[in-house]
This record gives structure tokens, sequence and C-alpha cells, in this order.
């Protein structure tokens, strides 16, 4: 047999107070003294009673959820920063809806539109593009954007990243640094704000420095591809003597092809570098050199930043880039005077 629901009328006649106090209590940033918010949690909790939140939105405006959109989840840099951004909104009261997405424009299209049908206080887009359209309608519903690790040449759009060409040009001058002669390089996705910055920077400062890219193949973020594109690079006569590999998955997949398909010894024969320092970059079974991605500071500027404009219609778009250390471990040779 169905219970009736408990109301937030049943609570206020309990507890002993206005049916307004009941709706304070349960209302992230509303007042209520701590007697009332005590005599109404007890009454609650006694009665099993649970707010209603999409009534509430109905009221103020308000749904108190985030959009959290993301492309894929393959490489260990974005659950571990999922993960943070998550917990950090809810610490602050939000709710987080994740919506899986794709670069392909009508299914990213379909997916945001949805979200918006959610009436979401905001969305954060992790490692996804948006179109200036669909910027535009956002603007208008009064819904702010914050790009999470991915930029555009947008100007209403706000973006957090590293600072990649920062990154691209450590690894270059690591890298010549250390007497390599032949140095290559392993894409990502063409369309990634991060692959085509990490990639133009280290290029540019290796030409700088005398040298250029001698052999380029593209793994494209792909675990098939990049496992292929190692096997492209390398298993030629005139292989690199290094390879800096646009993220740390696919640095991952290329050292495991050198070592157990080609039978060559990181970083004895091949130098290897790779760009997020994710959690298994630290395991001695990769130990590898790379440029970190501080998710710690990029979420607290993304949760910054978009809280601030959820309060502050008029906010002005921010580029945000946070620039990281290269990490050296053992998957490259040191040059003399670096230090681990």
């Amino acid at each position: 047999m169905a219970h009736e629901r408990i109301t937030s009328q049943d609570v206020a006649k309990a507890a002993g107070v206005s049916q307004s106090a009941v709706s304070r209590v349960f209302t992230p940033g509303a007042s209520a003294s701590p007697q009332t918010v005590e005599k109404v949690k007890q009454a609650a909790e006694a009665l099993g009673y649970r707010p209603n939140i999409l009534a509430r939105s109905l009221i103020t405006g308000k749904s108190r959820i985030i959009g959290l959109v993301v492309a894929y989840l393959n490489n260990q840099f974005y659950p571990e920063a999922l993960e943070k951004l998550s917990k950090a909104l809810q610490e602050r009261g939000y709710h987080v809806m994740v919506f899986m997405a794709s670069n392909n424009d009508t299914k990213l299209g379909h997916v945001l539109h949805e979200i918006l049908d959610y009436q979401v206080d905001g969305i954060v887009a992790a490692s996804v593009s948006l179109s200036s359209d669909f910027a535009s309608q956002c603007k208008q519903a009064g819904v702010p954007i914050v790009l999470f690790n991915r930029s555009q040449d947008d100007a209403q759009l706000t973006t957090v990243t590293s600072d990649n060409r920062s990154g691209g040009r450590k690894v270059a001058e690591f890298l010549v640094a250390g007497g390599h002669k032949r140095i290559g390089y392993i894409a990502g996705w063409s369309g990634a704000s991060t692959q085509m910055e990490r990639e133009e920077a280290f290029a540019e400062r290796l030409g700088e420095l005398g040298h250029t890219i001698a052999v380029r193949t593209e793994g494209l973020f792909d675990e098939d591809k990049t496992r292929q594109a190692a096997r492209d690079m390398f298993a030629r006569t005139d292989r690199p003597d290094a390879v800096f590999v646009a993220n740390d998955h696919m640095a991952f997949l290329t050292m495991d092809v050198l070592r157990h398909e080609l039978g060559l010894r990181v970083p004895e024969d091949v130098s290897v570098v790779g760009y997020d320092d994710v959690p298994l970059a630290s395991w001695p079974a990769y130990s590898l050199t790379t440029v970190r991605q501080s998710a710690n500071r990029m979420v607290e500027e993304t949760i910054a930043t978009l809280l601030n404009q959820i309060r502050t219609k008029d906010a002005p778009p921010k580029r945000v880039e946070i620039d990281g250390p290269l990490i050296l471990r053992g998957s490259a040779r040191i040059p003399k005077g670096w230090t681990e």
C-alpha cells in the first residue's frame, strides 16, 4: 500500500514553525536560526521528509544544478578532475548532472540543448568544443559556461586551461638539452586546442634551438590509433631517439609498444615525455617525465569563475592559463645539471 508523501506543511506542524521556515532551512544560502534548523531537521528526519528540489527551483528560479559535459574518460586526467569538480560543487550546495558527449557536431548539439532543458544554473564543458550559436543561446538564457581544459576563439566564452604553450616549450628545451638529435611528436586530435597549442609551441621552440620535429604521427587520443602511430614512428630505421606525446594516456601506450612490441629500452634507446601528470605517471612501471596540469588549481579557478558568473550576470568572460612544471622521472634522459 502506497504511503502519502510527507510535505513541508507536515514538517512545519511537527516542528511548531511556519512552512516558510521549513523552506528556508532546506534552501542553500537562506537564513534560519540554529534553533529553527535543529527543530526542522529533527522533525523532517522523524517523518522521513525529503525536500522537493524541482518544486523549489520553480519558486526560486534556481535549480542548483550544474551541467557537466565530458567527451571521453579514457584519459586519467578527466576522471580525477571531474571528481574534484563534482565534490567541490556539492560542498557548495549544487547538484551535478554529468552528460557524455562527443565532438561530433550533431550529437554534441543534441546533448547541450538537453542540458538547457534541465534548467541548469551553469555549465562546465570539459574536453568539448561549443558552437557560437549555442554560446549565444546560453548567454541569452542567463546560463554561464566555463570551458575546462579547452579554449576557443570566442570572446564570449570563459576558459580555464593549463598553459599549453609554456608546457610545449619546456619539453623542447628539455629534450634538446638532453642531447637528442631526432625528436618525434605523436599528436592528439587536431580539433583540440590543447593539442594544437602544445604542438605549435613545441615545434616553434625546437626551431629556435636549431631542431625540427623529425617524425610526426597522429594518435588522436585513441588507444588503437596511438599504438599504430608508435609502431609507424619507431619501426623505421631512422627512428627518433626521443618523442613528445600529446598526453600521458598516449605516452603510456607508446611506452608499451616500444618495450613490449619493438624491444626498445626507455630511456636508453628512446626518451618519452608526456603531458598531464596523471597518477599513473608516477608508478614505477612507467615513471613518466611529463608536464603537470594542476587539476586542483584548474578546478578552483573553474568553480570560482562559474559561481561568480552565476551570481553576477554581467561578469565578463575570463581566460585563465595555469602554468605547470615539467616533472622529471625515469622515462627520459635527464640533461646534465638538471635534477629529478
